[in-house]
């Protein structure tokens, strides 16, 4: 596909051979080795190689412009959202939806498709946290992914809104539009300076972590050494973070890290993505102690829809997804847990043209060192691989006994609350 260029500055918007959203910098030189080793963040197979999150979307985004021409849909599991029921469809209907990492549809051309438009209002989701900058992106490309994601929603005012303050959150559901969060995963774009806390959240990004799967200048992720916690700098992140109204996000922060990161913050913390590791041993399944400590700080938990909530080679299910989430529940308390899936909006695709896009990624995953086990897999959750998703799970929850008034919590007023009491400066 041919790219999309901005002359005065300098960027190109294009579709990768797997589809999605890549944002690069034109004739932009490699960083030397050395600057990724002096900021703890190991490079892929280019600078700014996707997270697994935006691989999916980028193979689902694929199969979305291959079927549209055709009127064909792309080929994916059967998901369960036929079978909800009308309780499940009416509580759905007036909750306020907040999924904590979730992908809109995003093109490299606008204005996006009528289908992909459809699709994001159809899902019912308020509002929904994005992960931009990837893994490994540097600064200049994460803000020129910022500019893109804030032109879209320029391009598409009915249909989206950037979530800036907590009220936003409120109005998204009021205006019927799609609210989104700006969020960072990885750190590569602060280059170690905290002081670009404060311009990125300037920029509207409210929630960031402090390491990716691997090592940091702030502190270390789930791949890491378990003993490595917080550095001198990453206390000062997170200070800054606190004072600013940015939200800590500790998904993917290792043992140490995470107990030093609840410690030094002085505002409940979040982790929007994970699973249970009481339920599934898994690096990026979270302790009961953690998860008490985050519920204890104020935080919420959110459940991803990901590989990781089982043993390969078992492709997880919906029942596989709701036991990490009832685990929770139990070790939590209703008040703060919630859902993050981890994926795009749109589903993964598991045609053959998709899942050769899979394995490119995963093996540009494994090649920068930050392949997480266990994924061996396609990307989704049989019965949650459906725009609706969140709608599922609302079903699952109340067929499982639980009532009403919790289920609204776990579906977004818990991550709202939260929200709201951190991102006030």
């Amino acid at each position: 596909m041919m790219a999309k260029s901005d002359m005065d500055s300098g960027y190109r918007y294009t579709i990768p051979a797997t589809g999605g959203v890549s944002l690069l910098r034109s004739a932009r030189p490699h960083r030397p080795m050395q600057s990724y080793l002096q900021s703890g963040v190991r490079p892929g197979p280019r600078d700014g190689a996707m997270n697994r999150r935006q691989a999916g979307l980028a193979m689902a985004a694929f199969a979305l412009a291959q079927a549209a021409p055709h009127g064909a849909q792309a080929k994916t599991p059967d998901d369960a959202s036929a079978g909800v029921s009308a309780q499940a469809r009416a509580l759905y209907a007036r909750s306020l939806v907040v999924d904590a990492n979730l992908s809109p549809p995003l093109r490299d051309t606008l204005p996006l498709p009528k289908a992909a438009l459809d699709m994001t209002r159809q899902a019912g989701v308020t509002v929904m946290k994005t992960t931009l900058g990837g893994f490994n992106e540097g600064f200049e490309d994460t803000v020129g992914e910022i500019a893109l994601v804030q032109r879209t929603i320029e391009v598409h005012p009915d249909t989206f809104m950037q979530i800036r303050t907590s009220a936003d959150i409120d109005r998204a559901k009021r205006e019927g539009r799609t609210g989104i969060i700006f969020s960072f995963e990885g750190v590569a774009m602060l280059e170690g300076k905290v002081e670009r806390i404060e311009l990125f959240r300037d920029l509207g990004v409210l929630v960031m972590q402090l390491s990716y799967n691997d090592v940091s200048p702030f502190g270390a992720g789930v791949l890491a050494d378990p003993q490595l916690g917080l550095t001198e700098l990453g206390r000062k992140a997170v200070a800054s973070m606190n004072t600013l109204g940015v939200a800590v996000d500790l998904s993917h922060a290792g043992p140490r890290t995470t107990a030093d990161a609840l410690a030094a913050s002085t505002r409940p913390v979040v982790v929007t993505h994970a699973g249970c590791a009481a339920v599934y041993p898994h690096p990026r399944n979270k302790t009961d102690a953690q998860l008490r400590a985050v519920a204890d700080k104020g935080g919420v938990v959110g459940i991803y829809d990901l590989t990781y909530l089982t043993p390969s080679p078992k492709q997880p299910d919906l029942d596989d997804y709701m036991a990490h989430m009832l685990h929770a529940l139990k070790v939590c308390g209703e008040d703060h847990v919630g859902v993050g899936s981890d994926q795009g909006l749109e589903p993964f695709d598991t045609s053959p043209a998709g899942m050769a896009a899979f394995q490119k990624d995963e093996e540009q995953r494994r090649k920068a060192g930050i392949a997480a086990p266990g994924e061996d897999r396609p990307n989704y959750v049989v019965g949650l691989n459906t725009p609706l998703r969140s709608l599922v799970i609302a079903d699952a929850l109340l067929k499982r006994g639980v009532s009403e008034r919790v289920t609204e919590k776990i579906l977004g007023l818990n991550f709202a609350r939260a929200f709201k009491e951190i991102w006030v400066a």
